[in-house]
């Protein structure tokens, strides 16, 4: 390594603890437009090369103004994880490493690594031991994985190889999904040729928990191979799906489940959280994220089947340069679709090592409680209503509940422009069951209650103005 691009290496050090010393006073959102951004980063093809350490500041001091503070303690706008420094630091070893963990030959230690964190997991989850995990980008994929392995195992049990044959001329496969499922899912069922449209939707509460009687009616008519998907977690509110009951249905069909939990699959770590989870453990595969309640960089994510043969049958890679690894080792390419892949098993294993069972079951409940906090601030203003029970860490809200339907989303979408551009705190807009909601997700580990009381003062000081506008101009109207 050259004088200078040791230099490189220290600078991104020196850069990167600045911001991270910055993350709860700096702004949670870009302050940069797309103009001003490509401004001052747009160059043409650069004819000559620059020292390595002035590379690494100009992108540094290019991109900061950019940049969305997902990794700091008061952006409750999406449900991801904070980046914890352990990961960090694990994250940073990885890319200097630079191990090709497709497979135990490419890299011997990721290989071993993801062998122990596979168990951890399941531990950690309590899910059966019998389960294999591939390693993927997040839990988009992870839900591509299991599904791929779902698709082929029920369409095998009628005779019909999709793996070896495709799915030209393939039975039909009947895919039961929750009305309030995540996009992720769509998207994962679109890549493996099932189709987004060609579900059948089956009707959910006010919390979006799919209704147990609307699905037993559905699967009366499904007649061939099934796959229904619940949820762990629903995304604005948190909800879990009464697992027990769909899965003897299921069953009963000879259906394959598949729980999309996000983030919420990681209350069976909290021991005063796992009761909401029941009778999860029975499913056939589960997706969950890494870089959400793990705390890990992004990206990783982990595609859970119960039928370890089953998920090997989807995904397993052949070719003559892959000689087998011995009978003990776990080969990460039979898990996943990537051969040439990051090392994720190495953040995974040192978060787990650094929090501890303790540790992650602490945090995912201190992130519930502060959720409950929040809501109940906002919830005590008059004119403010939180449409669900916080159940986890997740809740919507809605403001001007005095006025009309089309009033509300108009006073909600003024609400959290005010409170974004007051900069205290980062909130989004949702759609919620027809309604404009401000959607409130904790799960950073950085968030504390001072973060939350801050964030609630800032909330409601932007209520209140936007209120009193609206007042006003009521009273000048009438």
């Amino acid at each position: 390594m050259s004088d200078e691009q040791r230099a490189a290496f220290e600078e991104a050090y020196a850069l990167a603890m600045a911001f991270h010393d910055s993350r709860t006073t700096r702004r949670p959102a870009a302050t940069a437009s797309f103009d001003e951004l490509w401004e001052v980063l747009y160059a043409p093809t650069p004819d000559d090369g620059m020292s390595p350490p002035e590379v690494i500041r100009q992108l540094a001091a290019g991109v900061d103004a950019g940049l969305m503070g997902e990794a700091g303690p008061r952006f409750f706008a999406k449900v991801i994880g904070g980046s914890h420094p352990v990961g960090v630091a694990a994250d940073w070893l990885t890319s200097m490493w630079g191990q090709n963990s497709g497979s135990y030959l490419g890299s011997p230690a990721n290989a071993v690594v993801e062998q122990i964190v596979v168990e951890w997991l399941l531990d950690l989850l309590s899910l059966p031991a019998c389960c294999s995990i591939g390693f993927t980008t997040g839990a988009t994929m992870a839900t591509f994985v299991c599904l791929a392995a779902a698709r082929s195992t029920v369409l095998r049990q009628i005779g019909w190889n999709a793996d070896a044959d495709g799915l030209f001329g393939a039975p039909p496969i009947n895919v039961c999904i929750g009305d309030d499922a995540h996009a992720a899912i769509f998207a994962a069922l679109r890549y493996l040729g099932l189709g987004h449209d060609r579900v059948t939707r089956i009707a959910t509460d006010d919390a979006g928990r799919m209704q147990v009687a609307a699905l037993s009616r559905a699967l009366v008519s499904c007649d061939g191979p099934l796959i229904v998907i619940v949820q762990a977690g629903q995304i604005n509110t948190g909800a879990f799906d009464p697992f027990r009951e769909i899965v003897d249905i299921v069953h009963l069909h000879g259906g394959w489940i598949h729980v999309d939990g996000a983030f919420g699959l990681w209350a069976r770590a909290c021991p005063s959280l796992i009761q909401l989870t029941a009778g999860v453990e029975q499913a056939d595969s589960w997706a969950t994220d890494g870089h959400k309640w793990l705390q890990t960089p992004y990206d990783c994510g982990y595609a859970i089947v119960r039928d370890a043969d089953a998920h090997r049958h989807a995904m397993a890679y052949e070719a003559s340069y892959l000689p087998a690894a011995g009978e003990e080792c776990r080969e990460p390419f039979h898990y996943v679709p990537e051969l040439s892949r990051r090392a994720r098993g190495f953040a995974t294993w040192a978060l787990i090592r650094t929090l501890g069972r303790s540790g992650i079951a602490a945090m995912i409940e201190r992130h519930c409680l502060l959720a409950r906090r929040m809501a109940d601030r906002l919830g005590s203003e008059a004119g403010v209503e939180i449409l669900n029970q916080v159940e986890l860490n997740q809740f919507v809200v809605q403001f001007g509940m005095e006025g009309p339907p089309e009033r509300r989303d108009q006073v909600t979408r003024a609400t959290i422009k005010r409170v974004q551009a007051a900069g205290i705190c980062y909130v989004a807009e949702a759609t919620w069951h027809g309604r404009l909601v401000m959607r409130f997700s904790v799960i950073s580990w950085a968030t504390a209650e001072e973060d939350i009381d801050r964030s609630a003062d800032s909330i409601i000081a932007a209520w209140r103005e936007v209120s009193a506008g609206y007042s006003e101009a009521n009273e000048r109207a009438s």
